[in-house]
């Protein structure tokens, strides 16, 4: 743990640990020229345009071709270059030109998870066999790569690729076209805007390969976490053992590897993936990708720009939430156009039993599979052993450096999450720097059990940890061992929305509902790249072999899911929109728990979970493959969402080559055809139009129900639905109106729609204001 270089992958496993990486502003002069739609059909002529004007700014047709890193010339039109800040601003004022925004670099954000959800074969006409195991979808995935040898990607049973697929098997470091087969049929990489970035890289040392292959395992996993085959016997090391597989087992899967494990995913790179994908003829793009708030605008964003194209070409696009939870407004992939996943637990724990000198025994959670911690070694308190008297608050916590090493060795250190230091990564690595044996952590209640090496980390909240103070303050030489962890499935409360799921309102888009919709992303199994370990780094853990399997949480692992069921609803439904399978998801999914309890949203305390935690609710994949009624949209919707959003004319009309004109409504965001309402600022009263398009029996009557937000009286006009074989489609309006005359919070409630077989619901969420509230005061 001596060197720098390994200290480096410590925190590469902290950050690929919690899924989540800080934003790295761009320090290189690649900027990403944005055109919207293409002006040509054949992707030539949209090169060479870019080609002119690149020549124009920079004085020669070579030297615009050497500048020149992408050009996006498929799904839209624009392309990445080398520019200086004054030629930057020079190719802003070109007619056709929408934005330059610099390159940046992003993040990233089963054997259980698919039962816990149902989705299983064993159920008649559910969605697992109805949609025939998701064949016929393609599912393409934006991430670190994948391990082509992994078993969750065998091909037996696979048909070959549609003659509509156009994608390729790029070949590069020990990745060939023989890598792909029945079952991965595309893979490309990106670079370019990474070694702009970052220089050329070296993969001299194995941590990286120039290929789809994928050092850092995330890609891998969640890659089978939406399309593995089933795996027998999988597990990690002997945890969460079982039938590991994906949610649609039988879709093809197209990777796109445009992050890197030394360092993220630039902007440049991750556009480039969008165009092609979008040429290449995906049905789904699941993308864990992110980067925190303050949230770009949608046309400053890579990931908005190229999932709007992505979506009005009618390819599904999900995303992940963030990792900034509990906190409000923490939300990201805020978009109307993708489906932004939440993430929560499944019914599976991880006890460790901790025993004391005393034999009382308390249980917390890890993932501890050896035995050396099955015999009594002395506890310690961090704050105690400071080594330094004015760092005992950070002692507390185990922060390196802040243990006294001739204290510390040998025994078990009892550190306390602080507001500053709430990783038990962190403090793992703290104690072993000065070779302690062990590591119990105390913190806020949480399901999400994290993977330490080296020695183990027992997990336990705060009142274990003040009971095992008390224990310590109360015998000469206290002594602790852990037994070996178990796997427990069926024993704890499930699903809850995660503590460390980021939550709404939107900082962006506060009327627009975000996150859409909640699926597991906690302990989760699936598939491992072998050349990545967690314990490689650790000289005492040499003697194990390489992780086939791993456990990992974020809401880089719930997207898939989400992606999963997607490709099993596109199966099913192959005429359905984007927008139409959200609406799907959202409008079915469930808001309470597995014993019949209201859905909790872990938290600092916990509470009972509200649309700003889980979007509709939980996601419930049998029940969406019927939803009764669906709200739907289109391009039109989303230009003059883009147009209440304020953004002028002559850029929508640029990004999406419509002729409509922006006839901006102060009302249009809040009437937006998305299921569910949200109004951020209820003033006096509020009329809400929705349109409603029956998927179901053709003669059908529908009667709404409301269960009305506080401070509210909400009326539905119509409030009866009659469909017949030439009426699909309907329009309603909800009259919200306040009935408090003060400055309020968000409050929740739910819409209805009710024929006897089928429960429409859609979330409201409402804050009353005063006008003029600062001004009265």
């Amino acid at each position: 743990m001596a060197s720098t270089w390994i200290y480096g992958i410590i925190f590469l496993v902290l950050a690929m640990q919690q899924s989540f990486l800080f934003l790295a502003l761009a320090s290189s002069n690649i900027h990403i020229v944005y055109m919207g739609e293409r002006q040509h059909d054949e992707p030539e002529l949209v090169q060479d345009s870019h080609h002119e004007i690149l020549s124009n700014i920079i004085g020669s047709s070579e030297a615009a071709k050497e500048s020149i890193l992408y050009s996006y010339k498929y799904g839209f039109s624009g392309f990445a270059a080398a520019l200086t800040e004054s030629q930057a601003k020079q190719i802003a004022d070109f007619p056709g030109v929408i934005r330059v925004v610099r390159n940046r670099v992003l993040s990233l954000q089963t054997t259980r998870s698919w039962d816990f959800l149902q989705v299983k074969s064993q159920i008649v006409n559910g969605i697992t066999s109805m949609s025939q195991s998701g064949n016929g979808s393609i599912i393409g995935v934006m991430d670190t790569g994948i391990w082509p040898e992994s078993a969750s990607f065998k091909d037996e049973g696979m048909e070959n690729a549609p003659p509509r697929w156009k994608g390729i098997c790029q070949q590069g470091e020990k990745f060939n076209s023989s890598h792909c087969n029945r079952k991965i049929i595309g893979a490309r990489w990106y670079v370019k805007g990474y070694e702009a970035e970052f220089g050329k890289m070296n993969t001299s040392d194995g941590v990286e390969y120039l290929s789809p292959r994928d050092a850092s395992g995330h890609g891998t996993h969640t890659s089978s976490t939406a399309a593995g085959a089933p795996v027998q016997n999988a597990s990690f090391m002997g945890l969460a053992q079982g039938v590991a597989r994906g949610g649609a087992p039988f879709a093809w899967l197209a990777v796109y590897k445009v992050c890197w494990a030394t360092g993220g995913c630039s902007s440049a790179d991750i556009l480039a993936a969008f165009d092609d994908a979008i040429f290449d003829g995906v049905d789904v793009l699941s993308v864990s990708l992110g980067s925190p708030p303050p949230l770009d605008t949608y046309i400053d964003d890579v990931l908005s720009i190229g999932s709007y194209h992505a979506v009005t070409k009618g390819i599904s696009v999900v995303c992940s939430a963030g990792n900034s939870g509990p906190y409000s407004q923490s939300v990201i992939n805020t978009a109307p156009w993708v489906i932004t996943v939440a993430a929560s637990t499944i019914d599976r724990a991880f006890p460790t039993v901790i025993t004391l000198g005393n034999n009382q025994t308390f249980v917390g959670q890890a993932f501890y599979t050896g035995e050396d911690m099955n015999e009594f070694h002395p506890i310690v308190n961090g704050q105690d052993i400071a080594a330094d008297d004015s760092d005992e608050d950070r002692a507390k916590s185990c922060v390196s450096g802040t243990l006294n090493a001739t204290l510390a060795r040998g025994k078990v250190v009892l550190c306390f999450a602080t507001r500053s230091q709430s990783s038990a990564i962190v403090a793992t690595s703290a104690v072993l720097d000065v070779q302690g044996a062990g590591v119990i952590f105390a913190q806020f209640p949480t399901k999400d059990v994290t993977l330490t090496w080296g020695i183990p980390c027992v997990q336990i909240d705060f009142a274990i940890g003040t009971s095992l103070l008390t224990y310590m303050d109360m015998t000469r030489n206290p002594i602790v061992k852990f037994s070996p962890t178990e796997t427990a499935v069926g024993q704890q409360i499930s699903p809850e929305v995660a503590f460390f799921s980021s939550r709404g309102p939107s900082s962006l888009s506060p009327s627009v509902l975000k996150p859409d919709i909640a699926a597991p992303g906690v302990n989760i199994l699936a598939s491992w790249s072998p050349a990545y370990s967690p314990f490689q780094s650790d000289m005492t853990q040499k003697h194990l072999p390489p992780l086939d399997f791993s456990i990992d949480s974020g809401t880089s692992m719930s997207c898939p899911h989400i992606s999963g069921i997607v490709a099993l609803l596109k199966a099913i439904h192959r005429t359905w929109s984007p927008a139409a399978i959200k609406s799907a998801l959202v409008s079915t999914a469930s808001l309470k728990d597995e014993y019949g309890q209201c859905t909790v949203a872990e938290g600092a305390p916990h509470k009972q979970a509200d649309p700003f935690d889980y979007g509709g609710g939980h996601v419930d994949p049998n029940k969406a493959i019927a939803p009764g009624l669906i709200y739907d949209m289109g391009s039109s919707d989303y230009f003059h969402f883009l147009c209440s959003m304020g953004y002028n004319h002559t850029t929508i009309s640029s990004m999406t080559r419509s002729s409509r004109r922006c006839n901006k409504s102060a009302n249009f965001l809040v009437n937006l055809n998305l299921p569910s309402i949200t109004i951020p600022e209820l003033k006096n009263n509020l009329t809400v139009s929705r349109k409603v398009t029956n998927v179901g029996p053709a003669n059908s009557i529908y009667t709404a129900f409301v269960e009305a937000p506080a401070g509210t009286e909400v009326i539905v006009k119509p409030s009866i639905l009659r469909f017949n074989s030439t009426t699909r489609n309907l329009k309603f309006k909800v009259i919200f109106c306040s009935t408090l005359r003060v400055q309020g919070r968000y409050s929740f409630g739910n819409l209805f729609w009710l024929d006897g077989f089928h429960v429409v619901r859609i979330p409201l969420t409402v804050r009353t204001v005063i006008d003029n509230f600062y001004a009265q005061t």
